[in-house]
């Protein structure tokens, strides 16, 4: 029920992961350069257009990192409640079962107990 929530929690991964990849030059080389225009500053290109793409990707970087960590814990989460489900029928498959060797066990005995009074 909760893992229909994962493709949501990577649908903002994918979205960053592709736009860093269409990058064709160096970043916060101008417009007309590779840089794209991505603002006034990084469209003027030079040392301040570099420095600005440069916060930009770290930004993107952590962004990135959160949404990992993120993901990670969710997915941790839903491991424990897994396996408590798991467990939880496991138990009950085993008492049932021992339910039913104690049913034979019975039956056996009053069959045993049957032939032993049908031979006197």
């Amino acid at each position: 029920m909760a893992l229909r929530f994962v493709p949501a929690l990577m649908r903002p991964m994918r979205i960053i992961g592709s736009r860093s990849m269409s990058q064709v030059g160096d970043f916060g080389e101008g417009s007309g350069k590779g840089g794209g225009a991505g603002g006034d500053i990084r469209s003027a290109g030079g040392a301040f257009g570099k420095m600005e793409a440069a916060h930009e990707e770290e930004y993107f970087r952590k962004l990135r990192a959160q949404q990992l960590q993120e993901l990670k814990k969710h997915m941790k989460q839903e491991m424990k409640e897994h396996y408590k489900e798991n467990i939880e029928q496991l138990e009950q498959q085993v008492k049932a079962e021992e339910e039913t060797i104690a049913r034979h066990k019975k039956r056996i005995a009053e069959l045993k107990k049957k032939a032993d009074s049908d031979s006197d």
